[in-house]
């Protein structure tokens, strides 16, 4: 899976000052969003929305692409930017950081659902299941409310 571009000390030393860039992967399928369950901190055990941060130099559609066949095993056609999500809860939780999350929707080019080093299960949803991160969840109901019309 992916490369992280420097140490976790050092990264918890810049992003424990500043907001952190990060990109969202909303992947639709016929049975619904993709979502992962964590498997480490922060938020284990909580679904989730793929997701992780820009790298310097990086294009936000590549960080979707990378973040997508990383945190799921898959190639995507990276689509529209939906909108972004700001993360007051987990700071107030004690995470040391303030990621900024720009979601894009993808839809699956090649590749199987397969999960990455973070997770623990993979799965579709067409309504936000319970222990879903509070902000992400916020976001999805509204997300799907649309998603999902007349299907």
């Amino acid at each position: 899976m992916g490369k992280h571009p420097f140490p976790a000390e050092e990264f918890h030393a810049i992003y424990s000052r500043v907001p952190r860039l990060t990109v969202e992967v909303v992947c639709l399928t016929d049975r619904g969003v993709v979502l992962t369950r964590r498997s480490i901190e922060p938020c284990v055990g909580q679904w989730h929305l793929p997701g992780g941060t820009v790298r310097f130099g990086e294009h936000l559609r590549d960080a979707v692409a990378r973040v997508a066949h990383d945190e799921l095993g898959v190639h995507v056609d990276v689509g529209r930017q939906i909108g972004y999500i700001e993360y007051p809860v987990m700071l107030g939780n004690g995470y040391q950081g303030w990621p900024v999350g720009i979601a894009f929707e993808v839809s699956v080019a090649g590749g199987e659902l397969i999960g990455g080093d973070q997770s623990d299960h993979v799965g579709c949803f067409r309504s936000v299941p319970p222990d879903t991160l509070v902000e992400q969840g916020d976001f999805l109901r509204g997300y799907l409310a649309g998603a999902f019309v007349g299907s």
